[in-house]
C-alpha cells in the first residue's frame, strides 16, 4: 500500500495531466451529444474525430504554458481555481481559432458556434470542479485526522494573521490544533468564512463561544491594535480559564520567512501591562554612542546584556563587557558573535567593580568614553542577611568605578538605580540610594556627565517574580505571593534599557531620570491572570499561597522622594528628579566610616551608618 502511495506521489503531475485529458475529451464528446441530441454521434463522427486531436493539442499546450501542473492543488486557494478557469477558457479560445482557421480550408472542421460554447462551459466547469473536489477531499482528510487528537482552537482576529495561521495549519497535518471558529469586532466580517472557518462573533462573545464550541486553546493574531484593546481582550480571555497563546508581530514574521506557527507563544505579562511600550529613538538619542568606546559593567546580567545588544546596533567604536560571572559573560559574547561577527569590535573583561587596580588598568588602556554601570547585588532578602556585601559591592564598587571614570575623563556615566532606593526599607534599596548620592556628588564637581536612571521591576530579569510564577504553574503550584495587597510597577527589559540609553543622551550631570511607568500592578492579580492564561483556574487548579512580606520588602514601591520635584524632558515618558542638597564633606566622612565597618563585616554598625547616610531609610525586618 505504501509503495502504491509513493508511486502516486512521485508521478502526481502525470496522473493529473491524464485526468485533465479525460475531462477535456469527456467535455468535447458531451458538447456534441447534447447539441446533436444523439449520444451515438450518428452522422457527426467525422467532425468529432477531426476536432479531437486539435482539441487535445491546444489544451495540452495551453495548460503546460500556464504551468498548471507545477501547483500543489492540495493547498490551492480561490486564486488558483480562478487561474485554472482562465487556462481552460484560453485553451478553448485557441481550439476555436484553430478549428475556424482549418474550417476555411476544409468544411469538416466547421463545428458550429453552439458546440464551441458548450465545450467551453463544460470543460472549464469540469477542470475547476475537479481541482475543488480534490482540495476539499484533502481538507476533510486532515479534519478527520485532526478531530481525533488535536486541540480545538479559537482564533482572535479575522485578518492577515488568521489567514496565514490557517494556511500553515492546513499544510501541516502534524500540527496540534484544529481551528474551530474566529472572532473579530469588524461587523462586516461576522458570519463569513476564512479558509472554511466561520467568523462566529465578536471579542465580547469569547466566553460564550468558547463554551458553545468546546474550545481548548485561544490564539491571539491581531498585530495592529491599541494597548488598551489588547489588554481588554486578553482580560476577557482570562475569564475562560483556557490556555491563551499569541503571535507577536505578523508583519515581521511574514517578511522574515519564518513559519507563523513556529512563533506562537504563551501570553506574557508584558502583553497585560496596558500601556504603550517605551521605544528608544536611535536617530535622536543614540548619536553619543556612535564611534565611542563603551563599557558595560554587569554586562552578562539581564539589564547589562540587553544594554550590550542595543549598544551593538548603534555602531560603537568598541564595546567592553565587564562581569565577574564568566558564564553570563560568555553567553552574551557568543550571542553578539553570532549576530554581528566581525562587524562589531568588542571584548569581555572578567573583573569585579570592587577591584580598583583592574579598573585602573582597563580605563587607562581602553580610553573609555561612555560607562553604563549595571553591576550590583540586587536580591532584597539576600542582602538583608548580607548587608556588608551589599555595601562592599553596590556602594564602594560604584564609588571606585565613579572615581576611575572621573580620573580618566569619561564623557558620560549612567548608573542603573531602582525604585527601591526611594524611602528604602531594605539594605539593597538603601545602598542604591547611596549610589544615587555618589552620582549627584560627582555630578557637581566632575566634567563627566554622571546620571542615575531609576525604574521599577523588570519583567524576566534574574530574580524577577514572573519566572518564579511560571515555574510554579508548570509544576502544578502553589503559586506563592508575599501579600494579597502588594503592588509593583513593571517594565520590560528592552524598555528599561531604552530609558538608560535615552538618559545617557540627556545627561548634563547629577540628574536622576525617572520613567513614567503607568499604573502599578497588584502581584496577586498578576498571578491570577498568569494562571488563567495558562489554562487553569486560580485557587482551584492552581493554589495561591500568601507567605508574608520578606525582610526589607514593602507593600508598594515609589519612584520619587517627597522632597524631589520633577521636571519634564523632551521625551514624554521620562522625567528628571530634582537633586537633593546634602553636605558633600559629611557624606564622604560617613562613607569612610561605612567602608571601615563593612570591611570588618560588622552587620549592625553597617545598618546604623546606612541609616545616618540615608535619612529616609526605615528598616524593618518585616518590611
Amino acid at each position: 500500500m505504501l509503495n502504491i502511495y509513493s508511486m502516486i506521489k512521485k508521478h502526481r503531475r502525470i496522473i493529473l495531466f491524464v485526468c485533465d485529458v479525460l475531462l477535456w475529451n469527456l467535455s468535447y464528446y458531451l458538447s456534441f451529444a447534447i447539441n446533436k441530441d444523439d449520444f451515438l454521434l450518428t452522422g457527426e463522427m467525422n467532425a468529432f474525430l477531426c476536432g479531437l486531436p486539435v482539441e487535445n493539442i491546444c489544451f495540452a499546450t495551453v495548460f503546460l504554458l500556464f504551468r498548471l501542473y507545477d501547483k500543489l492543488w492540495r493547498y490551492a486557494d480561490i486564486e488558483d481555481f480562478f487561474y485554472a478557469g482562465i487556462a481552460s477558457l484560453s485553451a478553448n479560445l485557441a481550439f476555436m481559432v484553430t478549428m475556424m482557421t482549418l474550417g476555411s480550408f476544409w468544411a469538416g472542421f466547421d463545428l458550429g458556434s453552439k458546440i464551441y460554447v458548450t465545450f467551453a462551459l463544460m470543460s472549464t466547469f469540469f477542470v475547476v470542479m475537479f481541482r475543488i473536489i480534490y482540495r476539499l477531499n484533502k481538507i476533510l482528510e486532515r479534519r478527520n485526522l485532526a478531530g481525533k487528537a488535536k486541540k480545538r482552537l479559537m482564533i482572535i482576529g479575522a485578518g492577515e494573521g488568521a489567514l496565514s495561521v490557517l494556511s500553515e495549519l492546513s499544510k501541516a497535518p502534524g500540527n496540534e490544533y484544529i481551528p474551530v471558529c474566529i472572532v473579530d469586532d469588524d461587523k462586516e466580517k461576522l458570519r463569513r468564512r476564512i479558509s472554511g472557518v466561520k467568523v462566529a462573533g465578536t471579542t465580547y462573545e469569547i466566553p460564550e463561544l468558547c463554551r458553545e464550541n468546546d474550545i481548548e486553546v485561544i490564539l491571539f493574531t491581531i498585530s495592529q491594535i491599541s494597548i488598551s484593546d489588547k489588554k481588554r481582550i486578553l482580560d476577557t480571555c482570562a475569564k475562560t480559564h483556557l490556555e491563551v497563546k499569541i503571535i507577536p508581530n505578523i508583519y515581521n514574521l511574514m517578511t522574515s520567512g519564518v513559519p507563523i506557527t513556529s512563533s506562537i507563544r504563551q501570553v506574557e505579562v508584558e502583553d497585560l501591562l496596558g500601556r504603550e511600550p517605551v521605544v528608544f529613538d536611535t536617530e535622536k538619542y543614540g548619536k553619543y554612542i556612535i564611534g565611542q568606546t563603551v563599557l558595560v559593567t554587569g554586562g552578562g546580567g539581564s539589564i547589562g546584556s540587553e544594554l550590550c545588544r542595543q549598544i551593538a546596533s548603534l555602531h560603537p567604536k568598541h564595546l567592553i563587557i565587564l562581569d565577574i560571572y564568566e558564564n553570563n559573560a560568555y553567553d552574551i559574547q557568543q550571542e553578539l558573535l553570532r549576530k554581528h561577527g566581525s562587524d562589531l569590535s568588542f571584548e569581555v573583561q572578567i573583573a569585579s567593580v570592587r577591584d580598583r587596580a583592574k579598573l585602573e588598568h582597563i580605563f587607562k588602556t581602553k580610553h573609555i568614553d561612555v560607562v553604563f554601570h549595571a553591576a550590583a547585588h540586587k536580591h532584597v532578602p539576600l542582602m538583608e542577611t548580607n548587608p556588608e556585601e551589599a555595601v562592599k559591592n553596590n556602594v564602594f564598587g560604584t564609588l571606585k568605578l565613579v572615581e576611575t571614570a572621573d580620573k580618566y575623563h569619561v564623557k558620560n556615566f549612567v548608573q542603573i538605580s531602582t525604585d527601591k532606593a526611594v524611602n528604602p526599607t531594605s539594605v539593597m534599596g538603601a545602598t542604591k540610594r547611596i549610589c544615587e548620592m555618589i552620582i549627584q556628588m560627582m555630578g557637581r564637581r566632575s566634567k563627566t556627565n554622571f546620571v542615575a536612571v531609576r525604574f521599577g521591576n523588570v519583567l524576566g530579569s534574574n530574580g524577577s517574580v514572573i519566572p518564579l510564577f511560571k515555574e510554579q504553574i508548570r509544576t502544578g503550584g502553589p503559586v506563592t505571593v508575599t501579600h494579597p495587597d502588594i503592588i509593583r510597577y513593571f517594565m520590560t527589559i528592552p524598555e528599561a534599557v531604552s530609558l538608560v540609553l535615552t538618559a545617557g543622551s540627556l545627561a548634563k550631570g547629577g540628574e536622576i531620570f525617572i520613567l513614567d511607568m503607568g499604573e502599578p500592578v497588584k502581584i496577586r492579580v498578576l498571578a491570577e491572570n498568569l494562571i488563567r492564561l495558562s489554562g487553569f483556574k486560580p485557587y482551584e487548579d492552581i493554589k495561591i499561597e500568601y507567605t508574608g512580606l520578606r525582610p526589607g520588602e514593602k507593600l508598594y514601591e515609589e519612584l520619587l522622594l517627597n522632597e524631589e520635584g520633577i521636571t519634564k524632558t523632551d521625551n514624554k515618558k521620562i522625567y528628571i528628579g530634582k537633586p537633593i542638597v546634602f553636605n558633600n564633606d559629611m557624606f564622604f566622612k560617613h562613607l569612610i566610616h561605612l567602608y571601615y565597618v563593612a570591611q570588618h563585616n560588622n552587620k549592625e554598625d553597617v545598618e546604623k551608618i546606612i541609616a545616618e547616610i540615608v535619612p529616609t531609610y526605615h528598616h524593618s525586618p518585616n518590611g
